[in-house]
C-alpha cells in the first residue's frame, strides 16, 4: 500500500489543478456500509412486539425493501444527488448480499470497493413497527475487517476530497489503538487530498465504548482537515462526564439541548488543538455549531477565499420540516450538503445552511435519500431566507444576522 504514497507532500496548487475544484471535484467516500432489509409490515398486524414474537408463531410480512446503509451510502449517495461526482470504497463479501449492495449503489460508483471471497457481508434488518423504536438486528460482516489496505489509493489520487465515516463501528478501524485509521488518514493526506472524517456514538458497553478515543483522536487529527461529530458523539470521546450529565439531566428527551454554547466551545478548543482545521459539530435539531482556525491551505479542495474561513466561530439554526418521515441518515445528508456547498467554493455560512436545507430535505422521507432533491433546488431553498428554523437555545453573547441566518459568536472575527 505504502508504495502508492509519495514521501512528501504534492503542490496543492498542482493538484487542483489537475483534478479540478468546485462542482466539477472528484469526491471519495469510504467507510461502512450495510446492507438494510426492512419488510414492510402489513396493515393486517396488530398487537405489540411481546404479542407476536413468541416462539413458534408465524407472522405473514409485506415484502422487503433492499437499500443500502451507513456512511458510504448515506454520505456519499447524498452528494452523488447534489451533483458531485463520487466514488465509494466500501468493504463487502463474495456473496449474494454483497453483490446486492453494490448493484444498489452502482457498479461504477462501486469500482473502488474491495470484495472478499469467504467473508460476510454487513446487513441489518429493520424492524419499524407501529408504536415503538426501531428495532435493528445487525451484522457487522466486512466493516469489521476493513482497514487501511481496504483504501483503492489509486482512485483517491485522482480526487479532491476523501471522506471517512463510522470508525466506530468498525472493529479494524479502532482496535490497537486506532492504528489502521491513523496510517489511512496520515498516507491519504500524503496525497494532497482534502480529508474529512465523521464518528458514531458507540455503544458503552462495547468494546468500541471502552477504547481511549480522546488518545485516538489526538493521533489521526492531525490529518484530518475537517471534522463532523455529533455534539453527543464528541462528547463521549472527550468527556464521558459531561455526555453522562446530559443525558442525564435530558431524563428521556433529546440530550443536545442540554449542552451549553460553553462546552461547544471547550470541546472545539481541545479539537483545534489537536490538528483539526474545521470543526462542524451537528446538533441535531438544533443546527450546526462551527469552528475554525487559521486556515491556510488544506489540500486540493481548500477554499480559495481561506481568510474567510479561518477563526470562524458560527451557528445555523435547522429548519422546522412541517411533513416528516423520519431522521433516518439526517446527520450524514448534513454532511453531504456541507462539503458539497464547501467544494463549491461556498462561504462559511452558506455551507452550514446549505448543510441543514439538506438535513431538512432528508427528514421530509422514511429513508436516507429520496427525499434529498438535487443542487438547483436545493439552492432555492437556501435563498429562501423566511424559511422558518427551530430554536437553537444560544445565549444572548450570540448575534443573529436576519440577512444571512446566521448566529455569530462573540469571538467569532466579525
Amino acid at each position: 500500500m505504502m508504495n502508492l504514497i509519495a514521501d512528501k507532500y504534492v503542490n496543492i496548487r498542482t493538484l487542483r489543478d489537475t483534478i479540478g475544484s468546485g462542482s466539477d471535484a472528484k469526491v471519495m467516500v469510504a467507510g461502512h456500509i450495510c446492507l438494510d432489509i426492512t419488510p414492510r409490515i402489513p396493515p393486517s398486524f396488530k398487537g405489540g412486539f411481546a404479542d407476536n414474537f413468541i416462539p413458534g408463531k408465524l407472522i405473514n410480512f409485506d415484502e422487503a425493501v433492499l437499500g443500502t446503509g451507513g456512511a458510504v451510502s448515506n454520505t456519499g449517495l447524498a452528494m452523488a444527488k447534489l451533483g458531485v461526482d463520487v466514488l465509494l470504497n466500501g468493504k463487502v463479501g463474495g456473496d449474494a448480499f454483497g453483490s446486492i449492495i453494490k448493484q444498489l449503489v452502482g457498479e461504477n460508483r462501486a469500482s473502488s470497493f474491495k470484495t472478499v471471497p469467504g467473508q460476510s457481508t454487513s446487513y441489518s434488518i429493520v424492524l419499524a413497527l407501529q408504536g415503538i423504536d426501531r428495532i435493528f438486528l445487525h451484522h457487522p460482516g466486512t466493516n469489521d475487517t476493513f482497514g487501511a489496505d481496504d483504501i483503492d489509493y489509486n482512485a483517491v489520487k485522482n480526487c479532491a476530497l476523501f471522506h471517512f465515516g463510522y470508525p466506530p463501528l468498525m472493529k479494524r478501524m479502532y482496535a490497537n489503538g486506532g492504528r489502521e485509521l491513523i496510517e489511512m488518514f496520515k498516507a491519504i493526506k500524503s496525497l494532497g487530498v482534502t480529508t474529512s472524517l465523521d464518528m458514531t456514538l458507540p455503544d458503552p458497553d462495547s468494546e468500541s465504548g471502552k477504547i481511549n478515543w480522546k488518545q485516538i483522536l489526538a493521533e489521526v487529527l492531525p490529518y484530518v482537515d475537517i471534522f463532523l461529530p455529533s455534539i453527543e458523539e464528541i462528547a463521549f470521546m472527550l468527556d464521558k462526564w459531561l455526555f453522562a450529565v446530559c443525558k442525564a439531566e435530558a431524563a428521556g428527551s433529546d440530550p443536545v439541548h442540554k449542552y451549553q454554547t460553553s462546552d461547544y466551545s471547550n470541546i472545539s478548543d481541545t479539537l483545534l488543538s489537536m490538528g483539526a482545521k474545521i470543526v462542524a459539530i451537528k446538533s441535531g435539531i438544533r443546527g450546526y455549531y462551527l469552528r475554525t482556525g487559521t486556515i491556510e491551505t488544506i489540500g486540493a479542495a481548500c477554499p480559495k477565499d481561506t481568510a474567510e474561513w479561518s477563526n470562524r466561530r458560527l451557528w445555523a439554526g435547522s429548519f422546522k420540516a412541517t411533513q416528516f418521515g423520519s431522521a433516518t441518515g439526517a446527520g450524514d445528508a448534513t454532511i453531504a450538503g456541507f462539503l458539497r456547498a464547501l467544494i463549491s467554493g461556498n462561504s462559511p455560512q452558506q455551507s452550514l445552511r446549505i448543510a441543514n436545507i439538506v438535513g431538512w430535505e432528508n427528514v421530509r422521507a422514511i429513508d436516507a435519500l429520496s427525499g434529498i432533491e438535487d443542487w438547483d433546488a436545493t439552492m432555492r431553498y437556501v435563498t429562501d431566507m423566511n424559511r422558518p428554523q427551530n430554536p437553537t437555545g444560544l445565549d444572548n453573547a450570540w448575534r443573529y444576522s436576519p440577512t444571512d441566518g446566521i448566529y455569530y459568536g462573540p469571538n467569532d472575527k466579525q
